[in-house]
C-alpha cells in the first residue's frame, strides 16, 4: 500500500462540531474527523450525519475515524461510509481505534485503514494488524493505553513517558516498519507546551515516524518545523548524496565521517523528509 501523507501534521476534529471543520483543514496536512472519543453517545447519529455531509467538500486528505469493532455505533458508521464511497466514486480511508483483532481490519477489507493501538492486546498483536493487506498506517494512543493497563499516568512527574510506554511506541514503530507500511506518533496532551510536543516531535522524527497527531490547531506548525530537518543536518545530507555520486563508491570518506549504506539511507531519509514539509 503506497499511501504517503501531504506533511506531518495530523489533526482530531470532533465530528460533532462542523463549524470546525473547514478551519481543521486549513491548519494541518490531514484531519481525522472523529466520530469516536470527542462525540458524546446521545450525538453518536447526528455527528455522523454532519461528517457524511461535509467529506466531499473538504477534500482529499480526511479521515474519519469510527467507533470501535463492537460498538452500538460502529456498524452504522462503516455503512454510511460505504454509502459515500458508491455515490461519490471515493471511498475514504478510516482510522480505527482500539485495533486489537485481525478480524476487525478483515471486515473492513475494502477500506484503507489506519489502526490504533491503544490497548495492551492491540499493542501485542501490533505485528499482525500492520501485516493486514488494507492496513496503511500503524498509530499508538498512550492516554487509553494506560487505561488498559490500570494504571494511572502514562508519563512522569517529569513528564517523560514511563518505559512501558516507550516499549508500546517502540513496538507500533517496528510493527510499521517491518510491514512496510507508515507509523505515527500519539497525542501530546498539554496543549499549552509547545516546547515539550516540539522535542517529542522531533524524536520522533529522528526514529522513523511520518507524522504525529494533533489536538489542537496550534500544535500543526509546531510539528511541522519539528520535522523538517534542521539547515545542518540538510546540507549534510546533500553533501553525502553529492559525494557518493562523485566518489562512486558503497564506502567513503565525508567530512571525517566514515559513510555506507546505512549513513547512506539515513541521509535519502533526511531529503525526503525536507521535500515532503
Amino acid at each position: 500500500m503506497s499511501l504517503t501523507f501531504p506533511g506531518p501534521a495530523i489533526l482530531f476534529c470532533p465530528g460533532n462540531r462542523p463549524e470546525r471543520f473547514d478551519k481543521a483543514v486549513a491548519a494541518s496536512d490531514v484531519v481525522i474527523l472523529d466520530l469516536e472519543d470527542a462525540v458524546p453517545f446521545a450525538s453518536k447519529q447526528a455527528a455522523r450525519a454532519e461528517v457524511i455531509s461535509a467529506c466531499e467538500r473538504l477534500g482529499d486528505h480526511v479521515v474519519v475515524r469510527v467507533n470501535a469493532v463492537g460498538t452500538p455505533w460502529h456498524d452504522d458508521d462503516v455503512r454510511a461510509l460505504r454509502e459515500l464511497g458508491e455515490a461519490t466514486g471515493v471511498l475514504r480511508p478510516i482510522m480505527l481505534p482500539k485495533a486489537e483483532k485481525i478480524a476487525g481490519l478483515r471486515g473492513l477489507a475494502d477500506f484503507e485503514i489506519f489502526a490504533i493501538c491503544e490497548s495492551a492486546a492491540g499493542v501485542i498483536n501490533a505485528g499482525a494488524l500492520a501485516e493486514e493487506p488494507n492496513c496503511a498506517a500503524m498509530l499508538w494512543g498512550a492516554e487509553d493505553l494506560i487505561a488498559s493497563l490500570g494504571g494511572r499516568s502514562s508519563r512522569s512527574p517529569a513528564g517523560n513517558y514511563y518505559r512501558v510506554i516507550e516499549q508500546a511506541r517502540a513496538n507500533i514503530l517496528f510493527a510499521a516498519a517491518a510491514a512496510e507500511k507508515l507509523a505515527v506518533d500519539a497525542v501530546y496532551t498539554d496543549i499549552s507546551d509547545l516546547a515539550g510536543l516540539a522535542a517529542e516531535s522531533a524524536e520522533a522524527a529522528d526514529l522513523g515516524f511520518c507524522a504525529k497527531i494533533c489536538i489542537h490547531p496550534t500544535q500543526s506548525a509546531v510539528v511541522r518545523t519539528a520535522f523538517a530537518p534542521t539547515a545542518e543536518r540538510l546540507a549534510w545530507a546533500t553533501g553525502v548524496l553529492a559525494e557518493a555520486e562523485r566518489s562512486g563508491s558503497a564506502v567513503f570518506s565525508y567530512q571525517g565521517q566514515m559513510i555506507d549504506a546505512p549513513l547512506f539511507a539515513q541521509a535519502q531519509a533526511i531529503l525526503r523528509s525536507a521535500r515532503s514539509i
